[in-house]
């Protein structure tokens, strides 16, 4: 083992809530064998990543390595885990690892790309491993927010590593396995060199509630409603939708499905055998015939997706139903920091109609799937690594759980996106330049290509196109023009913008010099500057601005 190494990098995930992604090598330093947990997305929104569909981790330093990359293990079904998989796969080449509803899910997902199923392989469960060059691997059953999350055990030849994935304590966790005390303590008694562990609820000082105790609290609101109710989760949540549409049974609702990606969990869940029953569901074609007092909607978008059922639903009809005064519509979910405002829209539009919007500040109606800090605490003390590297949460995230390990007598490192650290000292031994790729559209955008920096450009300022026609002595043919966009019709003038604008263009070409008018690049400079100048006078702004200059040959 002289002069090898066992190092982590974390190239998403790691400073941010989402897009996860982490390396594990284990080698001479620059010949590590190498295995990826986890390869997911991020969303985009309008502020930073306008118009952008998916946002995935920058995988280039993996890409060069491709041919030292051993194999890929995802922890579980959530799109921040396995979201990004099928779309890199064919640029790292490795085996993907999953338990059978993660691999369902993950499948799903290479059919899509045209990929083969064979690429995923089903794994079971802890204490069954699977060898990956000097790694031996193996899930272990672990609670959290949708089926068949596992932390992972990481054998190697310098020690064992326990990646906990996303996780909570929870004994009644309603679908899939409750947390095994045993086991972890079991794991924990070999001797554990490092502890990768989720800190998202790090802040949190009260212990975790089950996921058991939300049925309850439901099913006594459904009892009072009157009219139409409608809730809504994470389509991923599957121990949720079971909960809803269980305590609206009981209420004696028709249940109604709505959500492509809700239905296809619900459809995994019971392929894979993680849903042992669901209540009956109505199509979601038929939901009209139902009375509405005797109904029930489980939608998607938690979240103030745009494009989602509850999004829908707020604007309007949606498959022939529409809210009215007097419905009630639950929101059984946490807002993610960031959405915040697409899902206040939603509740406004809602109330907007009459609509009772419940959401969870009372903490009745929803749980969270991660750990608290008590949790955090337990795990440390189960596994008794000897040391704790903190992964899933921003910066502060990061920071406090490494603080609470220290505080507890262990030592905590803190390695944020591009800090590869050797797992035997603690210390940084290495940074890997790490960023964002874009799915715009069909085609994958690098985050310093530019497109979405000319976008957002474009959204902040508007945007104007200048056009001159040029005859073969370099005399213009008639005078430039312009065409605006996201820009104002008339400015401080009080004539057109767009007349304005020109008026500025022609003065700039009759006093151009000849030598101007025969170079295309000090010809465009000096058009955009002279409209920029112009629309900074009219309307206070400058905006983006192409030149188009045709010359007659």
């Amino acid at each position: 083992m002289s002069g090898k190494r066992l190092i982590y990098l974390p190239l998403g995930g790691a400073g941010e809530i989402g897009m996860n992604c982490y390396v594990y090598g284990y080698g001479a330093p620059g010949e590590e064998r190498l295995i990826v947990v986890d390869l997911g997305v991020t969303f985009p929104d309008m502020e930073t990543s306008p118009g952008v569909d998916l946002i995935f981790p920058d995988v280039s330093w993996l890409k060069e390595r491709r041919d030292r990359i051993e194999a890929i293990f995802v922890t579980h079904a959530h799109e921040d885990h396995v979201g990004a998989v099928a779309h890199f796969w064919e640029d790292l080449g490795a085996p993907v690892y999953a338990r059978a509803f993660t691999a369902n899910i993950a499948r799903r997902k290479f059919d899509e790309r045209g990929l083969g199923p064979e690429i995923v392989k089903t794994q079971e469960p802890w204490p069954e491993t699977q060898t990956a060059g000097p790694f031996e691997v193996g899930f272990v059953p672990i609670s959290h927010s949708i089926p068949e999350s596992s932390g992972l055990v990481i054998d190697t030849p310098m020690g064992r590593l326990v990646h906990t994935g996303d996780f909570k304590i929870d004994a009644t966790p309603v679908v899939g396995e409750p947390f095994d005390t045993a086991t972890w303590e079991e794991i924990g008694r070999e001797g554990v060199t490092a502890l990768v562990c989720d800190s998202t609820n790090v802040f949190s000082d009260h212990e975790g509630r089950s996921e058991a105790t939300v049925g309850p609290e439901i099913e006594k609101l459904l009892l009072d409603a009157k009219g139409m109710v409608v809730a809504t989760t994470f389509a991923s949540n599957v121990a949720r939708l079971k909960t809803l549409a269980e305590a609206g049974e009981r209420a004696g609702r028709s249940i109604v499905l709505m959500g492509r990606a809700m239905r296809r969990m619900v459809e995994a869940a019971t392929e894979t055998g993680v849903l042992d029953r669901f209540p009956a569901t109505v199509p979601v074609e038929d939901a009209a015939d139902v009375p509405r007092e005797n109904l029930m909607l489980i939608v998607t978008g938690s979240q103030g997706e745009r494009r989602a059922a509850s999004a829908q639903l707020a604007r309007g009809k949606h498959f022939g139903m529409e809210l009215k005064e007097g419905d009630l519509f639950l929101f059984s979910s946490k807002t993610i920091p960031g959405n915040e405002k697409g899902v206040i829209r939603i509740m406004n539009q809602l109330s907007e109609k009459g609509v009772d919007v419940i959401d969870d500040s009372s903490g009745r109606y929803h749980v969270s799937g991660h750990a608290n800090r008590p949790d955090l605490i337990a795990m440390h003390k189960l596994v008794d690594p000897k040391l704790v590297v903190p992964m899933h949460g921003e910066h502060r995230h990061l920071r406090m759980h490494a603080r609470l390990a220290q505080e507890n007598g262990r030592r905590g490192a803190l390695a944020v996106n591009g800090t590869m650290i050797d797992l035997t000292t603690g210390k940084p031994c290495d940074y890997v330049e790490t960023g964002r790729t874009y799915l715009d559209g069909s085609v994958m955008v690098g985050a310093l290509d530019g497109v979405v920096r000319d976008r957002i450009r474009m959204a902040l300022n508007g945007h104007v196109t200048v056009t001159l026609v040029l005859d073969e002595e370099d005399q213009p043919l008639g005078e430039p023009w312009c065409d605006t966009m996201g820009l104002t019709e008339t400015g401080r003038s009080q004539q057109p913008l767009e007349a304005a604008l020109e008026e500025e263009l022609a003065q700039f070409v009759d006093r151009a010099k000849p030598k101007v008018l025969a170079d295309d690049d000090a010809l465009e400079e000096g058009l955009r500057r002279a409209v920029r100048n112009a629309a900074q006078n009219e309307m206070g702004k400058k905006p983006e601005v192409t030149v188009v200059i045709s010359r007659l040959s």
